[in-house]
């Protein structure tokens, strides 16, 4: 065969090579940016419903007094294997946060919330974790050891308790998520991303100042 017909296939198996190896980069990215979904810092939509939020461009979405929808049943056993009903805090502002053990923005903001639960502590609010996709109590246990973590969390692995609120209020690709459930026991504010210790007070703040 002569040099001149080797060339152009030479060519043809370089481009092949250049094309596998951009299809396979391709394919990385997008496994990537799944794996990220499950745990990453969040978004501002938990799917179509009819929640009356107002997302503000700080991520943190928000209903007006009139226009809020109750919160549901959220009782069960906490990650200490004690009984907890949501309920009994009525007539209290409550901050639900959705975490795992393994998800590092819930690492990342861990420390706001214990300093912001502690800062509140006699002023009428309670902070209330949901446990979800640890396979045991132990690592959650860990979690709230490493973190100072001393407020309740019910343990939820397979989020059946988030699936108990109304469609587009809770995202289960959204970890961590956070929830202001006001004094009537309806649901007030919402952000599917890790907070920082200002934006946690900021959403916190206008439904502890209600009356």
């Amino acid at each position: 065969m002569s040099a001149a017909r080797r060339t152009p296939q030479r060519l043809n198996r370089t481009r092949d090579r250049s094309r596998r190896r951009a299809a396979l980069a391709t394919a990385g990215a997008a496994v990537s940016a799944l794996v990220l979904s499950a745990c990453g810092s969040g978004g501002t939509s938990g799917g179509s419903g009819n929640t009356n939020f107002i997302t503000g461009k700080d991520g943190i979405a928000t209903v007006k007094q009139g226009e809020r929808s109750a919160a549901p049943d959220l009782s069960g056993s906490t990650i200490d294997g004690k009984q907890l009903d949501v309920a009994d805090y009525k007539g209290k502002v409550v901050v639900i946060n959705v975490w795992g053990s393994w998800c590092p923005p819930c690492r990342a903001e861990a420390s706001n919330f214990v300093k912001v639960a502690k800062d509140m502590e006699g002023k009428g609010v309670q902070f209330v974790g949901i446990n979800t996709r640890d396979t045991s109590t132990q690592p959650a246990r860990a979690f709230e050891k490493q973190y100072g973590v001393t407020y309740p969390s019910l343990y939820d692995p397979t989020g059946k308790l988030m699936l108990r609120f109304a469609k587009g209020t809770l995202n289960p690709q959204a970890i961590p998520s956070t929830l202001v459930i006001d004094r009537e026991g309806k649901v007030a504010a919402r952000t599917l991303q890790a907070l920082s210790e200002d934006k946690l007070r900021g959403m916190l703040a206008p439904v502890v100042a209600e009356k």
